[in-house]
């Protein structure tokens, strides 16, 4: 349900995505939603974030722990997202989709969001601070870059181009002040 909910979110936004769609594109029972999700599509909806969150977290950590600094560990990040643009112009943020949407209407999902969010942003602040940035400036910067980013999936999304994260690679060094 989490993977179906995921890429309908995507296709047509969280507003957009009926309950009946998800237990239809998962193969699911309907009691099975909210034997799992007793809150029913905002707490799926959460499920969807928290995931997304774990597995770009890992990615992230994963190219900071295979670099040789910050500014090689998101270019390759970068590079990993824009192959998936490329492969399928349907890749994009669902974190972004439900804070977007849901944010302002769901104290839940806000609170989600928010929480992913800062998780990235200060995964790379603190390789930034080991990396001899002061806190906060750290902190200014990876929340930038993560703005950046976000924004060129945005814009990537709808072209089906990498182009715009292709872009927001050659400036990673001025983001970081590298």
């Amino acid at each position: 349900m989490v993977e179906s909910a995921t890429r309908l979110f995507m296709a047509q936004g969280y507003a957009g995505t009926g309950l009946k769609q998800i237990l239809d594109e998962g193969d699911a029972p309907r009691g099975s939603l909210y034997f799992h999700f007793p809150g029913g599509k905002e707490e799926l909806a959460a499920a969807v974030v928290e995931r997304h969150a774990e597995h770009f977290a890992e990615q992230m950590q994963v190219a900071l722990e295979a670099s040789p600094d910050a500014v090689a560990a998101v270019r390759a990040v970068i590079a990993q997202l824009a192959q998936m643009v490329e492969g399928d112009a349907g890749v994009g943020c669902p974190v972004s989709v439900v804070a977007l949407e849901m944010a302002d209407r769901s104290p839940v999902l806000q609170k989600a969001t928010h929480q992913t969010f800062t998780r990235w942003a200060s995964l790379l602040s603190a390789a930034l601070v080991e990396e001899g940035t002061p806190k906060a400036e750290a902190a200014r910067r990876a929340r930038a870059l993560l703005c950046a980013v976000e924004g060129a999936l945005v814009l990537a999304r709808p072209a089906g181009d990498a182009g715009p994260l292709r872009d927001v690679a050659s400036v990673v060094p001025d983001l970081l002040g590298r």
